[in-house]
């Protein structure tokens, strides 16, 4: 291995340590805890390194962002490939998600909520986020109705779930409704 092979390496491997280091602080202490200086001593480098990584905060939420997208496309795929038929596919996804909002919401608050400075829903949107909706976009094409734009009908039914996770969380949704709010979304807008 050459030189330059091995700090491109190390490279890798501390940008990594920073993204986890700080998606780990925000799921634990919120979004707020997570600065560059507290980053720097938890990762124990100093701050002008961790600058050669990201420019800021913004650029580290936007590297969070993109590992949880990656990570909702495989859990909605996974769900769904495991499921039998159009409806229990599309229940899938909309448990799969939920679980992952519930689960990570410090990485959903960076994908969906702060300012990553990434692109959405343009031509210079980073791949991982495309994918994600790709994966929204595979379920729920089967069942948007006829004459029915398949992307906007999946718009529609990520931003009703987007709502339930949101509200939820808020508090401001009974979590024992959980179940019958998804039978009730995937009963009403997937035409199965």
């Amino acid at each position: 291995m050459s030189v330059q092979e091995r700090k491109q390496r190390e490279r890798a491997e501390r940008e990594r340590l920073i993204v986890a280091t700080a998606r780990e602080l925000a799921e634990r202490q919120g979004w707020e805890a997570v600065t560059t200086r507290r980053l720097a001593e938890s990762i124990e480098y100093s701050q002008p390194v961790l600058y050669s990584h990201f420019r800021g905060k913004r650029e580290i939420i936007g590297a969070v962002a993109l590992q949880g997208a990656a990570e909702l496309a495989a859990s909605v795929r996974d769900a769904t490939s495991a499921a039998d038929g159009p409806r229990a596919r599309v229940a899938a996804l909309a448990r799969a998600y939920l679980d992952f909002a519930a689960r990570n919401p410090a990485v959903y608050d960076a994908l969906f909520q702060l300012d990553g400075g990434l692109a959405y829903a343009q031509e210079d949107t980073p791949e991982p986020l495309k994918d994600a909706f790709a994966a929204l976009l595979e379920t729920l094409d089967e069942v948007a109705g006829d004459g029915v734009n398949p992307g906007l009908f999946t718009e529609v039914f990520w931003a009703a779930l987007h709502g339930l996770a949101t509200l939820t969380r808020a508090g401001r949704l009974l979590p024992e409704d959980a179940e019958a709010r998804v039978e009730l979304l995937v009963d009403r807008l997937a035409m199965v």
